[in-house]
């Protein structure tokens, strides 16, 4: 008698879970790849900047021209200038850190629409993840400034802001940019969140709003004053846990 082995099908449910557990497992080693990658392209930029805004912002908009005032001189500062590579603010901040004495990094993401690398970075670096990229804004920022800009730079300011206030990174300078645009959240945050005991008054220190280029610079520089740039060998221990 002959015995026939049943060949299992890929449409089987225990093979598709062996066949789904082997892409995961896969997949997390090119996450890691990705990591390693992007950490040794950047682990030299600091002291650095991260400008976060809107993809949809015109070049002949004033949050634009402000965009590149801010970066050019964050950049004859000394400061490189991190965007997220693509148009808009992204190119603003990458234009004006270009023309200035420190490097224009742009961190690409790789998008179905609106995301197409501008031609204004010394360093670009291309990323599939979203996570991974939130992690390198952060992890070599010296500050956050951030323009008018949608979901996506909501995202950036709550991450940074979140980070900051639970002790997932330092404390570093978040600063608002463009009054008016952001007075409606600031008013929230402070009549809806610290009066129904969502968050501390203190938190409201966290962020400040600035509109004036070289105030912001000179914020920068403020708050590093006494501590200087350098990390002690604690904080880099903590940046290791973003």
């Amino acid at each position: 008698m002959t015995i026939v082995k049943k060949i299992p099908k890929i449409t089987d449910p225990d093979v598709q879970g062996m066949h789904h557990t082997g892409l995961e497992s896969w997949h997390a080693f090119k996450i890691m790849s990705e990591f390693v990658d992007a950490t040794e392209r950047l682990k030299e930029i600091t002291p650095a900047v991260s400008i976060f805004g809107s993809a949809r912002t015109k070049p002949d908009s004033p949050y634009y021209e402000l965009t590149v005032d801010i970066a050019r001189r964050l950049s004859d500062a000394g400061f490189a200038v991190i965007s997220g590579g693509g148009p808009g603010i992204m190119e603003a901040a990458n234009k004006g850190a270009f023309a200035g004495k420190s490097p224009s990094i742009g961190l690409n993401i790789e998008l179905p629409h609106e995301q197409n690398a501008n031609p204004y970075q010394d360093i670009s670096q291309n990323f599939k993840h979203f996570f991974m990229r939130k992690v390198m804004f952060v992890k070599y920022a010296s500050a956050y400034v951030v323009m008018p800009g949608g979901f996506g730079t909501l995202d950036e300011l709550m991450e940074a802001i979140t980070l900051v206030q639970t002790g997932k990174t330092l404390r570093i300078p978040i600063i608002l940019v463009c009054e008016p645009f952001w007075r409606g959240l600031v008013d929230w945050v402070k009549t809806t969140l610290v009066n129904e005991d969502m968050i501390s008054t203190s938190d409201l220190d966290l962020i400040q709003m600035i509109d004036d280029p070289e105030e912001i610079v000179q914020a920068i520089f403020k708050h590093y004053e006494t501590r200087g740039f350098k990390l002690s060998a604690e904080e880099e221990r903590i940046q290791l846990y973003l």
